[in-house]
């Protein structure tokens, strides 16, 4: 082999070489698993602890309907007049409840997603204090957005009532948003994105 020869593969190994290092680096870029935020994995965590969150906040409804005496599941009642119109508030059992109880926890599910979200993304560091305020504000917001912003002119619109806002009193409804807030405070910590260099820094 002449030495021209020996040049021209020489040059074209040093592309070969040049291309394999850059195919590395865009590998490099989307490395497994992900050392800082991981946003399906808070979507996830979001839906898992906001069934639980939602539970802790009917939870909290039953009990308060038993000391005053109504109907333990007033809460879930009301909520089906969105369907079923002024005859959900007569159930008293049955398979109507047992859905209404699913919905319900399905929709703590959604709603867990961004306060996960939230809290993992920019006050995952942050001090109690901090944490809590934030869940307070998401919480209220979630009532106002809910209440005030939705359901006050949908239910009527749709239904041709307005149940749900009549005959839930707004500091109850307030205090079931902050509850299920303040759940998914304590609970966000179970569904931190952990790494070994995450680990280590904690």
């Amino acid at each position: 082999m002449d030495r021209d020869a020996k040049l021209h593969e020489l040059e074209t190994l040093r592309t070969r070489t040049r291309q394999l290092e850059t195919e590395l680096g865009s590998e490099a870029t989307s490395e497994w698993p992900p050392r800082g935020f991981y946003g399906a994995y808070a979507v996830l965590a979001g839906c898992v602890l906001g069934s639980v969150a939602a539970m802790a906040s009917l939870l909290f409804n039953v009990v308060g309907s038993l000391i005053i005496g109504q109907f333990p599941l007033q809460l879930i009642r009301v909520y089906l007049t969105f369907p079923l119109g002024a005859e959900a508030l007569q159930l008293e059992s049955g398979l109507a409840l047992a859905i209404g109880c699913c919905l319900y926890l399905l929709t703590g599910m959604v709603f867990g997603v961004p306060f996960q979200w939230i809290l993992s993304r920019w006050f995952d560091r942050s001090g109690f204090i901090v944490r809590f305020i934030v869940t307070t504000v998401l919480g209220l917001a979630l009532w106002g957005v809910n209440f005030h912003g939705i359901l006050s002119w949908m239910q009527p619109l749709l239904i041709g009532g307005s149940w749900i806002v009549d005959e839930i009193p707004w500091w109850v409804a307030m205090l079931t948003h902050l509850v299920f807030g303040w759940a998914m405070l304590l609970l966000q910590p179970f569904g931190r994105y952990m790494t070994a260099e995450n680990k280590e820094a904690a």
